[in-house]
């Protein structure tokens, strides 16, 4: 065979070869870009439609108690304490309806309709707690408003415990897996 042959399929192997490893590595690097862009999109939106809320209303609502605390000059809201004073439970009413049932109505909200959101694809059991707490209380306030049924001016279940730790930690972790993802997205481009 002649060189000149030889030399030419030679040097059109190597650029096939060439060309072929450079499009592997491109297709590669661009499936790799577009699932990190894809994941900044998901990211983004919990936490512009949920967790971002939901910290609010937990900043919100920890400010809040805190206020009514120091407006009672107490470390305690004392609805155990029968009876309770007209004018504590004057104050408690105005903080539940003015504030309490508006924010639990805003975070039932978010947590009904965002739910695809909620990091992990499970609701946490503090989220149930929550839910469970908020429909306890708001059905009994509503009767006592609506009908005149005395109740304990309080929910039948506790407020739990970890729902803001949960919603603030998972904000948080969002936000530094937020700034991660776009700096790998910057990387790939």
């Amino acid at each position: 065979m002649n060189a000149a042959v030889v030399v030419g399929v030679i040097a059109a192997s190597v650029s096939i070869v060439g060309w072929f490893v450079s499009h592997v590595l491109n297709s590669r690097a661009e499936r790799r870009r577009v699932r990190l862009a894809a994941q900044l999109a998901h990211v983004g939106k919990q936490l512009e439609e949920l967790y971002g809320p939901l910290a609010v209303l937990s900043y919100e609502g920890r400010a809040s108690f805190r206020d009514l605390l120091g407006t009672l000059g107490r470390d305690y809201v004392p609805l155990t304490e029968l009876p309770i004073p007209q004018d504590i439970l004057d104050l408690w009413l105005f903080w539940v309806d003015h504030d309490f049932m508006p924010r639990n109505a805003a975070v039932q909200q978010l947590v009904a309709t965002k739910s695809h959101l909620i990091d992990g694809g499970d609701l946490p059991d503090s989220y149930r707690q929550f839910i469970d707490h908020y429909n306890s209380w708001r059905m009994s306030h509503e009767r006592w408003k609506q009908q005149g049924i005395a109740y304990s001016w309080h929910s039948k279940t506790e407020w739990p415990s970890d729902f803001d730790r949960d919603v603030i930690k998972t904000y948080r972790d969002l936000l530094r897996r937020h700034a991660e993802l776009i700096g790998a997205v910057a990387r790939t481009g």
